[in-house]
């Protein structure tokens, strides 16, 4: 009848020397994909988030909500499309694309954690001049940003305070022009500028593959530069891989992409000794 609590116990003290190296460190987690789709997942990532802050680090939540815009596009009989894994945006899109990101997804989950025990804040690019923006160098992308700068002071003032910030990316510029941004690369920007010790994207696949398709569980970045090149690494995957580099090539000690799609994803990748996804070093 004890052997069960007994392992339960274990499962514990594997999880101590992870939460005392992570305590009081900035981790920020880009969630998106199929965790969003999901009921129970969502629940789960909120709880997740909830337990990290309660053991003493610090999450910063940056979601995307791909599908959900999609939906609301089709509902209305705007066209959409995506060169490279980002989403074309014209003005009209421009507007369903703020309304959804940063009052459905981001007010739905903001809740899931704040039922879940944590105190979570909603945020926007735009509020405190959070993500600062200029119109992509790609202009065929329409009205998607290229971030110009990243103001931490909200993201500062909410950690002092034991709030969990949860983040949707739309931005703006000097003149208030409205841009939508690539949820893998702000969270990447926030990442580098909060100095976070890990940057973790939870994606719909279980990592990075290789070509026969199986889970590559360690990678540097000379390797993925190599799985780029050869085309083992395209499509959608191409900003979730550019942004972990990024991060890890500016100060970011590691960076993780794992599957969206596992319940407990984020408890299990960072304080189990196997891990569940790709590790990028």
């Amino acid at each position: 009848m004890i052997k069960e609590p007994i392992e339960k116990a274990k499962i514990l003290l594997e999880a101590l020397p992870y939460i005392q190296k992570f305590a009081g460190k900035t981790i920020v987690i880009k969630y998106g994909g199929s965790a969003m789709e999901d009921p129970i997942v969502q629940q789960s990532v909120a709880t997740d988030i909830v337990l990290l802050k309660f053991v003493g680090i610090n999450p910063v939540v940056v979601h995307g909500g791909g599908k959900e815009i999609t939906s609301w596009l089709k509902k209305l009989n705007i066209n959409t499309g995506f060169i490279d894994g980002q989403r074309v945006t014209n003005k009209e899109s421009m507007e369903v694309i703020e309304m959804v990101l940063a009052g459905k997804v981001n007010k739905t989950f903001v809740n899931m954690i704040n039922n879940a025990g944590g105190k979570a804040v909603g945020l926007c690019g735009k509020d405190a001049g959070l993500i600062q923006a200029k119109q992509s160098t790609n202009t065929k992308l329409g009205l998607v940003g290229d971030i110009t700068n990243i103001n931490t002071d909200i993201l500062n003032l909410l950690e002092q305070n034991n709030f969990i910030p949860v983040i949707s990316t739309t931005g703006a510029d000097q003149a208030g022009n409205s841009y939508n941004i690539n949820a893998d690369y702000a969270a990447c920007e926030i990442a580098i500028k909060l100095k976070a010790e890990k940057f973790i994207l939870l994606s719909n696949v279980e990592g990075i593959l290789d070509k026969s398709g199986n889970k590559v569980k360690q990678v540097t970045l000379s390797e993925i530069d190599e799985m780029i090149a050869n085309g083992t690494i395209t499509e959608g995957m191409i900003p979730k891989v550019e942004s972990v580099i990024k991060a890890v090539q500016n100060g970011v000690k590691n960076a993780h992409i794992i599957s969206g799609e596992i319940q407990h994803s984020l408890l299990l990748e960072l304080f189990t000794d196997f891990g569940i996804g790709t590790m990028i070093k």
